[in-house]
């Protein structure tokens, strides 16, 4: 089955690190998305730009409405995702753990399902 993990950040914390903390940080990433890739589990993964370049689109009555990020409103990002195959749910919140961003983001486990169920 597939599972999905996003990885939920709060929206400044990437201005207040470092460049060397974010690489550092993002090196860390990539080495766990490896270790996923070698076991099999890995379908994709991508880091995510902050949502100041971000856009959000909606449709209301027919008209289009366009929005320029930053939001100021939201608290929160998805800053990236891995997009894994489990076995089981079980098996998805136990990778959710090792995820090194659990460690300074929530790692949210959602499964791939179609949205009418």
């Amino acid at each position: 089955m597939s599972y999905m993990l996003l990885i939920i950040e709060p929206t400044t914390q990437r201005a207040t690190r470092t460049e060397a903390e974010g690489r550092e940080l993002y090196g860390r990433m990539q080495r766990f998305g490896e270790s996923l890739q070698a076991q099999g589990k890995l379908r994709a993964s991508e880091s995510l730009a902050s949502q100041t370049s971000a856009v959000r689109v909606s449709t209301t009555a027919g008209r289009a409405t366009v929005v320029d990020g930053p939001f100021a409103e939201a608290k929160e990002m998805v800053g990236g995702f891995f997009l894994l195959d489990c076995a089981s749910l079980d098996e998805a919140v136990a990778i959710a753990h090792e995820c090194p961003a659990a460690e300074w983001a929530t790692v949210e486990v959602r499964a791939l399902a179609p949205c009418y169920e």
